[in-house]
């Protein structure tokens, strides 16, 4: 575990120490509200570099023959053209504010290996306990369009899971978990971190979600529920390479039974 992280672990102490100061108790809440606009804001931002680099690269591969529209290559083409664009905006605000130690970043121990196989598990367990409490009150969610191919299925179904394993788990938790969760840590306790994290998690789904209203919002509950499991072991861990493996192979293990009943 870093220092830094150690050191996050004194904010209570150091907040009954200042309870007193009454310009530190104007700077706690100043620098919340600073860091949930960091968060939003890299979000924001990586959704627009993301954006602005998709369609081109996409129709640029179209023109040059390399993949046709509509088909599985081109709709994983997208996909890892998208989470590239993720990247480079975390990488780019990352050299911007010169907070690089807001990611915790090591080589995965034994427990961590543990961790990672554990947490994928508990992930599909909570998604499908989710989903039976949801129908016990007659709700469903809606449907992500990432789940749905838009040529043959096979291979898409194939190439998206090694793709969730390698660029999408990873990536989503670079950005999520250590930079937003990361940068909220720096401000608030892991409880309300996490939560925050989570919940802009959960919204950035929204727009790539079918279905009507109440099913769009069941879906993004659900996924608010799994990033509180992925920041409890970025929490737990101080490695954000846990929860990245274990979201890819949640993910991983979705398209795998999604293979499976078209084969």
């Amino acid at each position: 575990m870093s220092e830094d992280r150690e050191g996050r672990s004194d904010r209570d102490g150091e907040d009954a120490r200042d309870a007193s100061d009454p310009v530190a108790r104007f700077a706690v809440p100043l620098e919340r509200v600073a860091r949930v606009a960091s968060a939003v804001v890299v979000v924001v931002f990586a959704l627009l570099v993301a954006s602005a680099i998709t369609g081109p690269t996409a129709r640029l591969a179209v023109s040059a023959g390399l993949v046709a529209e509509g088909t599985s290559a081109w709709q994983v083409l997208r996909t890892v053209v998208q989470f590239g664009g993720f990247l480079l905006a975390v990488v780019g605000y990352l050299a911007f504010t010169d907070e690089w130690d807001v990611v915790d970043v090591a080589r995965p121990s034994r427990i961590d290996a543990a961790l990672v196989v554990g947490g994928a598990v508990g992930l599909l367990a909570l998604q499908y306990g989710a989903l039976l409490v949801l129908a016990e009150v007659g709700l469903t969610t809606g449907e992500n369009r990432a789940t749905v191919a838009a040529g043959d299925p096979v291979p898409y179904y194939l190439a998206m899971i090694a793709v969730s394993l390698l660029v999408v788990g990873p990536i989503e938790e670079l950005l999520f978990r250590g930079v937003v969760q990361g940068g909220l840590r720096r401000a608030f306790d892991a409880g309300p971190a996490i939560l925050i994290a989570s919940l802009v998690f959960g919204i950035i789904h929204l727009p790539s979600i079918e279905g009507a209203l109440p099913e769009r919002l069941a879906y993004v509950g659900v996924v608010v529920l799994l990033g509180c499991v992925l920041g409890l072991l970025y929490e737990r861990t101080g490695n954000v390479v846990v929860p990245g493996l274990a979201h890819g192979a949640y993910n991983a293990a979705i398209y795998a039974v999604l293979l499976a009943g078209v084969l």
